[in-house]
């Protein structure tokens, strides 16, 4: 085999491999070989079928694997010999190859960049610590007991906000009855938002057995495209109007929910308010990490990782923009504007991916099967009754699994440099704590860096699982050979 570079510029390199006949034919012959010896074929015996008759038979179907296997195995070597770590799978062309000629290939590849960690011992970080008071405790459970009210018929009551009543309705768009716009012995409380905008205000001061018309548009974003922006007619019939009846705040209270006592709710409460506060200090202090990772590293990125990274991205801008949710921000930009801004952004990522990669491996930081498996059963816990399809599905693609190991795998990292960083503890009321952030950094690309592409394939609810594809294999490609 003979190996050529005939590119480099930054993180590209170009080769030439040439493998010569011999090689190919040594291949050839040991496949005919084992073949010969299973073979079956009329009028010869197993074991005794001549090399003519088997190429005859077999040769394009073996020539087709050699050439796979020998792009494989040298391409393998071709990396190994040159010290490459590739970013992405590398790119094979074929540039001649006929039986009895040599193989001659070119393969270009993008190099992972070399990275220097910063000191992590001299990073500053501040960790946000908001305290739970008991007026937020008792909120709290007051939300629990409001979101344990019945509701009980009253007869002659007049509906008000707060109330539910009890409908069968109807809706029409130019006179025409649309698809999911009728109910029967539906029950919506007036105010909670559960129908179309408009649609429950029309309906506060009815009374049980009044006929009402309501009048509403459907909203520019509403999930069912063929229904937004579009005016809609409903004839309701009001059944019922029931008044709601909240439990009181008591020891009864909790029992019924399974606790011993009111004390042991509260405590409950304060408990899971600690946990979803301590989730969003976490997140504020990743924020702030990788903000300073990006500023404290500068390497060359290997342009095709940009460039996927920013198709990714760019794809989810048209969807918002063509879904009418685009921030208002971007909506005032240029088009020039916004790819040179999302750019920066893609090259962040990039640059953070690459780092925290770096920084996992040079620190033998793993993700665990167990880790992976709990994972797995938390995205399962969303598909009630389907959780085996949706182990089966990240069983059966390797691409899923490893998308739903990488933020794991992050996280990881994320602590192993907290864990060298020195990080101080600041005490601040619960509205600090729960402020939007977005105008000092969101995650791994700032404010806009939130915008994600499509996430990993899942199983969806009611159909078979979607599947991702694994990265494939380089197939070669064959180029017509150039005649003398």
């Amino acid at each position: 085999m003979q190996i050529t570079e005939t590119a480099s510029e930054g993180l590209k390199r170009s080769y030439k491999v040439v493998v010569t006949s011999d090689a190919i034919e040594e291949n050839i012959q040991k496949k005919l070989t084992a073949i010969g010896g299973e073979a079956r074929l009329p009028g010869f015996r197993p074991g005794k079928i001549p090399q003519k008759v088997l190429r005859a038979r077999f040769g394009k179907s073996i020539l087709g694997e050699v050439l796979q296997e020998t792009v494989d195995e040298t391409l393998r070597q071709t990396l190994e010999e040159n010290k490459i770590r590739p970013a992405l799978q590398p790119k094979v062309e074929v540039s001649e190859f006929d039986e009895g000629k040599d193989l001659e290939y070119t393969m270009e590849v993008e190099l992972l960049p070399e990275i220097e960690a910063a000191d992590f011992s001299k990073f500053e970080l501040e960790r946000l610590v908001a305290e739970i008071d008991d007026d937020e405790v008792e909120a709290a459970v007051e939300s629990i007991a409001d979101q344990q009210k019945t509701f009980a018929t009253e007869e002659g009551a007049v509906a008000q906000e707060g109330d539910a009543v009890l409908i069968d309705f109807e809706g029409s768009i130019d006179g025409e009855l649309f698809e999911g716009g009728a109910g029967k012995d539906s029950q919506i409380q007036l105010g909670s938002g559960q129908f179309v905008p408009g649609f429950e205000e029309q309906l506060v001061g009815a009374k049980g057995g009044e006929d009402r018309e309501v009048k509403v548009t459907f909203p520019a974003d509403y999930p069912y495209d063929k229904l937004r922006e579009k005016e809609a007619v409903f004839k309701v019939t009001v059944k019922e109007v029931r008044k709601p009846s909240i439990p009181q705040v008591d020891d009864e209270m909790a029992k019924g929910m399974g606790l011993e006592s009111l004390a042991q709710l509260k405590e409950r409460v304060r408990e899971q308010l600690g946990e979803e506060y301590g989730q969003v200090s976490r997140q504020r202090l990743k924020r702030d990490l990788l903000d300073k990772l990006d500023e404290a590293h500068d390497f060359e990125l290997p342009p095709t990782l940009v460039e996927n990274e920013f198709e990714g991205i760019w794809k989810q801008l048209e969807a918002d923009k063509e879904a009418g949710k685009l921030d208002p921000e971007d909506a005032e930009k240029s088009e020039d504007d916004l790819k040179a801004d999302y750019q920066k952004i893609a090259e962040r990522r990039v640059r953070l991916g690459l780092l925290l990669s770096s920084v996992g491996e040079a620190n033998n930081v793993t993700v665990g099967q167990e880790e992976l498996n709990r994972a797995m059963a938390q995205q399962a816990q969303q598909f009630p009754g389907q959780e085996q399809e949706v182990f089966k599905f990240y069983r059966e693609n390797p691409q899923a699994a490893m998308q739903l190991q990488a933020p794991l795998f992050e996280d990881k990292v994320v602590d192993y440099v907290l864990e060298l960083a020195h990080v101080a503890e600041r005490k601040v009321p619960k509205d600090e704590l729960l402020a939007d952030p977005n105008d000092e950094g969101e995650g791994a690309a700032k404010k806009k860096s939130t915008k994600k592409a499509k996430p990993a394939a899942k199983p969806k609810k009611k159909s078979a699982a979607g599947k991702s594809k694994p990265a494939a294999k380089p197939k070669a490609k064959k180029k017509a050979a150039k005649k003398d």
